[in-house]
């Protein structure tokens, strides 16, 4: 083949050019005066230049109102929707309803002087702020954080403040008051009383009462007056027709559960773990259950320390979803397609993903198992199928006391209430014929019910012993509700603890026994609630291997890094959950050491000392065969201390025995080992009565240590244990 010249390539290419320029001859001559282009429009202006910029978004959606809530389980992000809409209700004011990790606030300063900031804050832990509120209240602690004015001032900023806690913990309302004094301090002025909610009483009682007299001081200062809004709905809810059914949600709780793809998972996506193994924890014939389960995380990429805490999701159980469709009047086209809408998602997002269907909303996104609460039924009032039970729930939405001693007592779900209402009989199956159908659109419940939230429990392993699996420890919630005029005693379960004795029954092929009503009369036998645990898809079930939905979240709930240092641990009943983790933890330690240093490696160690408290040593010991092996392993470090309540011996004068009492027959080594020893004390379980209590002890303890008082010296030593953070609580009410 003869060579090509490189004059040849030439003459090529400038006829390829040539024969271009001729086909695009209008294109490349067209005049090049520039075109005037329409200018981009302002992302600032309309509020979306910078997402973090709540002040901008106040101003393109006309907001008066901005709501901030510190929430960690979801009640104050509720309370905080609450709010938004009933300004909306009586004043015609729309809300910014805003989670604050997802805002700025050196712009707080901004707000216009028409507009009100609300702070509604949970209180969380040891007196600290929600995840979602730490950066919040970081800002407005921090008196060198500049706001946009240059300065740590807020003058003329007008706030309304409701806190959400518990009285049983000492840091009742730590942060809502923390949020209230900083704002004062700073310029800023309050409308009407602080707000202050308790859960341990009734969170709803306390909202209700506080909320009328903030609206009243509300409308005088903000210059607005009642009865410029209207009852408008928050969502529209349409019937799908057709939709692809593999788009539909049926349970799942995020997209990526739905398609069944990876991910990172979190409290938005929970991860559903195989349940390797469970047991129950109680001896035969125990009057209630304890269950054992753990789950396996291999392979999720989820890692966990020992003290951390492990969310489960449940589902509703079968009878209350029922309940209330037959209530609803969609038992039949309970699997019908819907789509919701949110008519304002600055006040009220969808709570869940949709397209869904009304039995999968029921069973699987809201909590229609809570106790039905006194405003939602003056809501639902105006829908009663008659006269007689429109009145019933009025008289329950007016009057206090009758609410409190028919439906708090009485434990009654709203379901239960409507038929009641109804004057229909809640022992019985619910189904269309023995229920009568109320005309409530279901956009109304999807408003008034909380989403369903994970219930989170002290992970009962250590990760050191157990890489691959989180353990869970869990007494089954089951009591008597008080009776009433409309119902005698009977059985209250818990949501989440009887799902998981559910998955036990089912994981290991046993029959759910039948249980006895009590009642006074022929008692009428039942079984437990049962529960759709297969999951939506049956996606919790694959090869006869049960899944549970989880998350994980992290705590401060530690053992110091030191082995030297003494540890004193106090948890009766399931409080020992996360002891069982921190023994494993040393246990594993104490292998490395061993194998390392030889049989010497544990002689500096500092003792290990736990306080555990149950009813009888034959029938709710926990992990009782366990605990001589771990003594063993630790070789004499560890000790432990057990008070039975219902059995011999007893005090004296006849009463029971508690661990704050065997933690005051220890006194001397457990002063000295605070005091001398630097040690570190842990506490785990109901903070109503043993917290406090062991905690007394302690200061009573120390005091008399010192030559002193319990209320003086004592207080004085706890004092500095709980700011060095060698007193460390994780309870629960």
């Amino acid at each position: 083949m003869p060579a090509v010249s490189t004059q040849d390539i030439a003459v090529v290419t400038v006829g390829v050019v040539l024969a271009a320029a001729y086909l695009f001859r209008d294109q490349i001559f067209r005049s090049s005066s520039p075109k005037a282009v329409a200018p981009a429009p302002s992302k600032l202006a309309n509020g979306h230049g910078n997402p973090r910029n709540f002040i901008s978004k106040m101003k393109e959606g006309k907001k008066r109102i901005v709501i901030f809530y510190g929430s960690q389980t979801g009640t104050a992000e509720e309370y905080a929707i609450r709010l938004a809409k009933e300004a909306k209700t009586k004043f015609g004011l729309t809300s910014l309803v805003c989670d604050p990790e997802e805002y700025d606030f050196e712009n707080l300063d901004q707000v216009p002087d028409d507009c009100c900031v609300f702070f509604v804050m949970a209180t969380y832990g040891e007196g600290e702020p929600t995840d979602n509120a730490v950066q919040l209240m970081q800002n407005l602690e921090d008196e060198s954080f500049e706001f946009s004015s240059g300065s740590h001032r807020l003058d003329g900023l007008k706030y309304v403040v409701f806190a959400l806690g518990n009285k049983t913990y000492e840091h009742y309302n730590a942060i809502g008051r923390k949020v209230d004094s900083l704002l004062t301090n700073m310029g800023a002025t309050r409308i009407g009383e602080r707000g202050e909610g308790d859960d341990d009483k009734s969170m709803e009682e306390d909202y209700l009462e506080w909320k009328d007299a903030m609206w009243k001081a509300f409308s005088e200062t903000m210059g607005v007056e009642e009865g410029q809004g209207g009852d408008t709905p928050d969502f529209a809810v349409t019937e799908l027709d057709s939709h692809p059914f593999e788009k539909v949600y049926l349970g799942e709780l995020s997209a990526r559960a739905l398609t069944r793809t990876k991910g990172i998972y979190d409290g938005k996506n929970p991860y559903p773990s195989a349940v390797k193994h469970s047991r129950e924890l109680f001896q035969v014939g125990a009057e209630r259950n304890c269950v054992h389960a753990e789950l396996d995380i291999e392979g999720s990429g989820i890692t966990y320390q020992h003290g951390d805490h492990v969310g489960v999701w449940p589902s509703n159980p079968d009878v209350e979803v029922d309940r209330m469709l037959c209530v609803l009047g969609l038992h039949g086209k309970k699997d019908a397609v819907i789509n919701i809408d949110s008519l304002d998602p600055a006040l009220a997002k969808v709570p869940f993903p949709v397209p869904t269907t009304y039995a999968t909303v029921l069973r699987h996104y809201i909590d229609i198992c809570a106790v039905a609460g006194r405003q939602m039924l003056g809501v639902l009032s105006k829908y009663a199928p008659s006269p007689e039970a429109e009145a019933f729930l009025k008289s329950l939405n007016t009057d206090k006391e009758e609410y409190s001693i028919t439906v708090t007592n009485g434990c009654f779900k709203l379901g239960e209430v409507l038929q009641l209402a109804a004057g229909n009989d809640i022992k019985l199956r619910p189904t269309p014929d023995n229920t009568t159908a109320w005309a409530i659109p279901f956009d109304i419940i999807v408003s008034s019910i909380p989403r369903l939230q994970p219930r989170f429990y002290s992970i009962s392993s250590s990760p050191k012993l157990y890489p691959n699996a989180i353990h869970l420890t869990a007494v089954v919630l089951k009591y008597e509700s008080i009776p009433n005029r409309l119902s005698e005693p009977r059985f209250v379960y818990g949501v989440a603890t009887n799902f998981l004795l559910n998955v036990k029954y089912a994981a290991n092929g046993e029959s759910a026994p039948f249980i006895a009503e009590p009642v006074t009369a022929e008692p009428a036998h039942a079984s437990p609630p049962r529960y759709a645990i297969e999951g939506p898809r049956g996606a919790h079930i694959e090869d006869n291997i049960y899944k549970i939905p989880i998350h994980l979240r992290r705590s401060t709930f530690r053992l110091p890094a030191n082995p030297k240092i003494p540890v004193i641990m106090v948890g009766p009943g399931t409080g020992v959950a996360p002891f069982r983790g921190f023994v494993q933890e040393r246990v594993a330690l104490a292998r490395r050491s061993l194998e390392k240093n030889g049989k010497d490696a544990l002689a500096d160690w500092g003792s290990i000392t736990l306080f555990y408290g149950c009813r009888k040593s034959d029938e709710d010991f926990l992990y009782k065969e366990e605990w001589p092996q771990y003594m063993e392993e630790l070789q004499g470090k560890f000790k432990m201390h057990c008070a039975f309540s219902r059995e011999p011996p007893y005090k004296p004068d006849g009463s029971k025995i508690y661990v704050q009492d065997l933690i005051w027959e220890q006194r001397q080594t457990i002063a000295q080992s605070i005091l001398e020893g630097k040690a570190y004390v842990y506490i785990c379980g109901d903070a109503k009565a043993m917290s406090r209590a062991v905690e007394d002890t302690l200061a009573r303890i120390l005091g008399e240590a010192k030559g002193g008082s319990a209320e003086v010296e004592g207080a004085a030593e706890m004092k500095i244990l709980k700011e060095r953070s060698r007193l460390l609580l994780d309870v629960w009410s």
